[in-house]
């Protein structure tokens, strides 16, 4: 382990003094995110969450600080030939946006199916984006070759003791800002920000628990702490694709090892429902993974024990299109949203009948589609599509109770 020339370590494991020099070089270069307690959530629970707001951070994700980390440590000779990245998300645009205010020539190889929205993100900080190969590990590679014939400087996205302890002045920040945690639930995937947090926190405050949240997919740090060794795992489908990491890193295992007191899943439907409830309650867009902590939390339900916990909310970076989607099933996942199929004779009035007995139990239709082409759809009839807004679960249940009540045979799609 040796330090560069700014004091800070660029092999091994990372220390807590680490982290105290990483904040220096991090000085005018992020923000200090907001750490306040939700009292929606902490009614949900029967516990006092505090929210952790890296959705506020610059670029939208706690990433800029590993990278500013990064980037700050290097000496002028380092920054001649530049730094390089391999990153689809918050990794690209947290080196971008790091050597954007040194003004160091910035390359980022990005997958060739990368959002363009996150492409373009990417660019409005100045970096050059390559967009060669079909997935990260492809890209990795490429990037790597790069780095070796030019000679610029790899910013790898968590497995760097540097770029740990630019994560881990977050655990600094949550230290300062409340007295007597009881536990911080941190979002996993390559295990960057669990390492920096877990390090700085246990290292102060033995007594608090520090509980790694992954995607159910995509267990990559639950599996190696279980086997004492980095695993790579198969992995499947999840929104959370910030979390979505096959194999953690070398020396992220080694911290994350000691440091977590238990890594725990989550799947998407409560990754799902915690956005929409974030979206409507705390008026804040979080990304899937940056919710996942949260989502956890909230799978558990209402405890009997009063406890001081903190959430992670990691990032904010969310697709559009993305997000769309997350409102619609969030409302069908809550049953305030359902979606009904009928069959009605293809004449005037039919319609009105069965929308007068909806509107009966105060229930807005929110759109309608016809339909009298598809095979299943007898002739002379029509077929109606009819999304409803609702109240809740229950008032789901009475309208399509009511429904069947009065006769009207129907098919819920949703």
């Amino acid at each position: 382990m040796f330090e560069n020339e700014r004091g800070l370590m660029a092999k091994g494991i990372p220390t807590a003094n680490d982290i105290i020099v990483a904040r220096k070089l991090l000085d005018s270069t992020i923000r200090v995110t907001p750490l306040l307690k939700s009292n929606t959530f902490s009614e949900l629970t029967g516990s006092s969450i505090f929210l952790k707001y890296e959705s506020f951070q610059k670029t939208g994700s706690f990433k800029v600080r590993g990278a500013c980390a990064r980037i700050n440590s290097l000496t002028l000779e380092q920054c001649k030939n530049g730094v390089i990245a391999a990153s689809a998300g918050n990794h690209a645009q947290g080196v971008s946006y790091a050597a954007m205010k040194r003004s160091i020539p910035c390359k980022i190889v990005m997958p060739e199916n990368a959002s363009p929205a996150k492409v373009a993100a990417t660019k409005s900080y100045g970096a050059e984006v390559i967009l060669a190969g079909t997935t990260y590990d492809e890209s990795w590679e490429i990037a790597k070759t790069i780095s070796e014939n030019e000679r610029s400087i790899m910013i790898h996205a968590f497995d760097d003791p540097v770029v740990i302890a630019g994560q881990g002045t977050l655990g600094l920040e949550l230290m300062e800002s409340l007295n007597d945690i009881d536990k911080i639930y941190i979002p996993v995937g390559g295990g960057g920000l669990a390492s920096g947090v877990g390090l700085i926190v246990k290292s102060r405050r033995p007594n608090v628990k520090i509980i790694g949240v992954e995607s159910k997919q995509f267990p990559a740090m639950k599996e190696s702490i279980s086997h004492k060794n980095p695993v790579t795992i198969k992995g499947g489908f999840t929104i959370a694709d910030g979390i979505s990491v096959k194999s953690p890193g070398q020396t992220t295992f080694e911290i994350c090892s000691k440091y977590l007191d238990d890594v725990v899943l989550v799947d998407d439907i409560s990754i799902v429902e915690t956005m929409f409830l974030l979206m409507e309650r705390e008026k804040v867009v979080v990304e899937p993974s940056g919710a996942a902590s949260l989502a956890y939390i909230l799978s558990l339900g209402k405890q009997t024990h009063n406890e001081k916990i903190i959430s992670i909310l990691s990032g904010g970076n969310v697709d559009m299109y993305l997000l769309g989607q997350i409102v619609a099933k969030g409302l069908m996942q809550m049953g305030r949203m359902t979606k009904i199929f009928i069959q009605l004779p293809d004449m005037p009035g039919a319609l009105k009948s069965v929308v007068d007995r909806i509107a009966d139990m105060s229930v807005n239709i929110v759109q309608v589609e016809h339909d009298r082409l598809s095979s299943n759809v007898g002739a002379g009839l029509a077929g109606v599509y009819l999304s409803l807004e609702l109240e809740d679960k229950k008032h789901a249940k009475k309208l399509l109770d009511y429904l069947r009540e009065v006769g009207i045979k129907f098919r819920v799609v949703i």
